[in-house]
């Protein structure tokens, strides 16, 4: 199917995304893998940017702008609806258990940076804060009242912007899962799912906490917990009349209930309540507003918000003309809805960008590449003259034929990673040792900056070497298959447009940390339907590696003994075997431990070789790395040279005719 703008995510920000560029006459679909899981149904509703003490200023400006836009937004979508959102100027009170040093007790207005935006808030004093909003705790010691800060119902919203979007045409799919983007030269040509490829003039990434599943940019899910207590029918009126947002909790009056909530948690996507998180939140309440411990619980409740590293949202284009990007609003999506709708159709219909787009842009967490280690990636095996002090003078003689992989073409065959190093300074300096044109990432650690891994995408110049981007850590050949699919998008980020390598490593044996060749065999075949070279890491097994060539692999890459063993060459009658009857090259993977095992491998008549442990693992790396290289070339010329036959007897190396004889 065909459609002119194709939303990816059915949360608040993608519904008022859809439904603006509706109104403007575009044709908009929205695709979503499960309405009721946006982090909208999860929220409380506030829109507080005065209330949350937002310290960075374009984000201030965004919230100011976007809660000025509320009224206007909010009847709209009522009209066209006749539903009610819930929206209510309430005004937000945030008490305070310690006076902050030369409060007083009069009011006072805070000033925005921007002369043309102004945000009151007043101090009141303990005895102000209590007469305003009898009930508080006695800890209570005063607070600020922010008149223009406000609410929304945040589950009456949701409902209000899917049916909205029905009655101006917007075409709603929801159980649709967005599996990976297709991409040609800088452009999207399709989003692969869950029902087929859905193909569209434009795209626009809103799947909020699920972005970075289907691109490598820094969007990760925040838990957060949230429950309601019901108002008891002897109370004879709604006790709370306001907001309250205190310390790590806010409160939320709701006709028959209070909502409260929230913990924020980094635990990926594990679902639930827990009783410390829902503990956490009553102790909190109850601190604040002690009256509440007598209201019966109604509901316990979770969500995953959308977080980036500086907590604020990914807007504006992307790497690809016709993709753009409205993610990551973490716990302002709702506030930011009305704006970021403006902003986006603005830019998608109208090519106009908003000055303050260019302070959420996702170029913001790409930092330049290291420029304090020169990188040797020339496409010799030696480069000329930019060798580190252990280079040799000399170049030497390079191997007759290079490498080919998937029709790419690399003089060296020695590929390098990028793991276990003890710092970054030394993968970089071993790196630019080793010569090496491939080095392989793993995709999964470089997304959640595991340790170790922080920056390394930005550390190596990628417009020199080629990215073998790696499936390590997947247990399954659909975990496989889903980073795969994201470390081609992060190629993509960092220049390399046709990079569509990757090396599948299937391994759900934590302990020998052997790969499953039924998994990697499924995951391979379809990998490569997608169009990926696939070069996978597998046991020394004949039968597997033909198999996995029959199925359309670009290399095999057989262990030479378990990772990061360092045991060498265990498995030489398989890989000979292997080689024997292999139509694709074959990389040995895994196990090598010293240079001379390196050269008895390309002797065997291998194509190319991985190591990292090796490498990483010597007390001097970088020379490691370089004496790695001088065996690869060693043992490749060797292989091309010929052996000499091995005989059963001596054979003297001076001829025994024409001697002197006495």
């Amino acid at each position: 199917m065909t459609s002119e703008t194709v939303i990816i995510g059915g949360g608040v920000i993608g519904l008022a995304i859809a439904i603006e560029l509706q109104l403007r006459g575009a044709h908009v679909t929205v695709l979503c893998r499960d309405f009721q899981a946006a982090a909208t149904h999860a929220a409380a509703g506030m829109l507080a940017p005065d209330a949350e003490n937002i310290s960075n200023q374009a984000m201030r400006s965004l919230c100011w702008r976007s809660r000025a836009l509320y009224p206007d937004w909010t009847r709209k979508l009522e009209e066209l609806t006749g539903l009610n959102t819930g929206y209510r100027a309430c005004g937000i009170l945030a008490p305070v258990f310690e006076e902050v040093r030369g409060q007083g007790a009069g009011g006072r207005g805070k000033l925005s940076l921007s002369a043309s935006q102004f945000s009151p808030a007043y101090w009141l004093n303990k005895e102000a804060i209590h007469q305003y909003q009898p009930g508080l705790g006695a800890e209570v010691v005063g607070g600020w009242w922010y008149p223009e800060d406000a609410q929304v119902d945040n589950k009456a919203l949701a409902h209000v912007l899917r049916t909205a979007a029905e009655s101006v045409g917007v075409e709603l799919k929801d159980g649709i899962t967005v599996e990976a983007f297709l991409q040609q030269q800088g452009q999207v040509v399709g989003v692969q799912t869950n029902a087929g490829t859905i193909r569209a003039a434009h795209y626009v990434l809103a799947s909020g906490a699920w972005s970075n599943e289907l691109l490598p940019i820094p969007v990760l899910p925040r838990k957060g917990q949230m429950l309601s207590v019901q108002i008891p029918e002897f109370v004879p009126e709604l006790p709370l009349k306001r907001v309250l947002f205190g310390e790590n909790i806010y409160i939320v009056p709701r006709c028959d209930r209070l909502v409260f909530g929230a913990t924020s948690e980094d635990v990926g996507f594990i679902p639930g309540n827990t009783p410390e998180g829902i503990q956490k939140l009553l102790q909190a309440a109850i601190r604040l507003y002690p009256q509440l411990k007598h209201y019966p619980i109604q509901e316990f409740w979770w969500g995953f918000r959308p977080t980036t590293p500086d907590e604020l949202p990914i807007l504006g284009t992307s790497h690809c003309q016709n993709l753009t990007f409205a993610t990551g609003h973490y716990r302002n999506g709702i506030l930011l809805a009305p704006v970021t709708a403006a902003l986006i159709a603005d830019l998608i219909l109208e090519q106009k960008s908003d000055p303050l787009l260019a302070d959420f842009h996702y170029s913001r967490f790409q930092s330049q590449p290291s420029t304090s280690t020169p990188m040797l990636t020339n496409s010799a095996n030696f480069s000329n003259g930019h060798q580190p002090a252990i280079s040799p003078h000399s170049p030497l003689p390079t191997p007759h034929s290079p490498l080919i992989i998937a029709g790419k073409t690399f003089q060296s065959r020695l590929m390098t990673g990028t793991g276990k190093y003890r710092s970054m300074e030394e993968m970089q300096q071993s790196i630019a040792a080793s010569d090496c044109q491939i080095v392989t990432v793993a995709v999964r650690r470089v997304q959640t900056k595991a340790p170790g891994h922080e920056g390394l995408a930005e550390a190596l110049d990628w417009t020199k070497i080629w990215m073998l981007p790696n499936t390590a850590g997947c247990q399954t050949a659909e975990e496989a298959i889903r980073v795969a699919r994201l470390g081609r998008e992060m190629a993509k980020l960092l220049g390399q447009e046709d990079n569509n390598f990757i090396k599948l490593e299937v391994i759900p044996d934590l302990k020998y940390l052997l790969p499953d060749p039924i998994g990697t065999l499924q995951a391979a075949e379809q990998l490569v339907k997608e169009g990926f070279a696939v070069l996978p890491y597998i046991n020394a097994d004949p039968m597997l590696a033909k198999r996995l060539e029959e199925v359309g692999c670009a290399t095999v890459m057989p262990l030479a003994s378990p990772i990061g063993s360092g045991q060498g060459l265990k498995t030489t009658a398989n890989i000979q075997i292997i080689i024997e009857n292999a139509g694709v090259p074959v990389v040995v993977d895994a196990g090598i431990g010293s240079p001379s095992e390196a050269a008895q491998a390309m002797e065997l008549g291998a194509d190319a070789l991985l190591i990292n442990s090796a490498i990483a693992l010597s007390p001097n790396p970088a020379a490691m790395a370089r004496a790695m290289n001088l065996a690869t070339v060693a043992g490749r010329l060797a292989y091309v040279a010929g052996r000499m036959p091995i005989k059963d007897y001596a054979s003297p190396s001076s001829p025994l005719t024409g001697t002197i004889t006495s």
